[in-house]
C-alpha cells in the first residue's frame, strides 16, 4: 500500500513534469477505479448470466407454449374435422331421408292419382249405368204411354164408330128414301093422272 501511495505521489509529481503514458494512465485508472471496475465487471457478468438464463427460460417457455399451442391447434383442427365429418354425414343422412320422403310422397301421389282415375272410371261407369237405366225407364214409360194413347185412340175410334152413322147404311137409307120418294112421286103422278 505504501508502494501504491509512493507511486501515486511520484505519479502526481511526474505528471507535472512529463506527459502521462498510456500505461501510467492504465495504472492510475486501475488504482482509482480498479475495485469499482471489477465490481462492475462482476455485476455485468452476473447480469449477462442472468440475461442468458432469462433468455433460456423465455426460449424454453416460448417453445413449451408454442408446443402447447400447436397441440391445442391440432386438437381443435381434429375436433373441427370430426364435427365437419359428423355434419357431412348428418347432411348426407338428411338428404337420403329427404329423398326417401320425396319418393314416398311421389308413390303416394301416384297411388292417389290411380285411385282417382279408378274412382272417376267407376263414377263414369255408374253414371253410364244410371243413364242407361233412366233411358230404359223412360223408354218403358214412353212405351206404356204409347200403349195407353194407342188404347185410348182405339177406344175413341171404336166409340166414334159406334156413335157415328154407318155411311153404307146411310147411303142405303138415303137410296131407299130416294127410291120411295121417287116411287111415291110416280105413284102420286099415276094417281093424279088417273084422276
Amino acid at each position: 500500500m505504501a508502494k501504491n501511495s509512493a507511486e501515486k505521489t511520484k505519479a502526481a509529481n511526474g505528471a507535472a513534469d512529463a506527459p502521462p503514458t498510456p500505461e501510467s494512465l492504465d495504472q492510475v485508472r486501475d488504482i482509482l477505479f480498479g475495485g469499482q471496475m471489477r465490481m462492475v465487471d462482476s455485476r455485468l457478468r452476473g447480469l449477462e448470466e442472468r440475461l442468458f438464463q432469462e433468455q433460456s427460460a423465455l426460449r424454453n417457455d416460448f417453445q413449451r407454449k408454442l408446443a402447447d399451442l400447436e397441440v391445442s391447434v391440432k386438437k381443435e383442427l381434429a375436433g373441427q374435422a370430426d364435427r365437419l365429418k359428423e355434419e357431412r354425414t348428418k347432411r348426407v343422412d338428411d338428404l337420403k331421408a329427404l329423398a326417401a320422403d320425396f319418393n314416398e310422397a311421389r308413390k303416394n301421389l301416384d297411388r292417389r292419382q290411380q285411385q282417382l282415375e279408378e274412382a272417376a272410371g267407376l263414377a263414369d261407369a255408374e253414371l253410364r249405368d244410371q243413364l242407361i237405366k233412366q233411358g230404359a225407364a223412360l223408354s218403358a214409360e214412353l212405351a206404356k204411354t204409347a200403349q195407353k194413347i194407342s188404347a185410348e185412340l182405339d177406344r175413341s175410334t171404336t166409340a166414334l164408330r159406334t156413335e157415328k152413322l154407318d155411311t153404307t147404311a146411310l147411303a142405303t137409307a138415303l137410296t131407299e128414301m130416294a127410291s120411295r120418294l121417287t116411287g111415291n112421286h110416280r105413284a102420286s103422278g099415276k094417281g093424279q093422272a088417273r084422276a
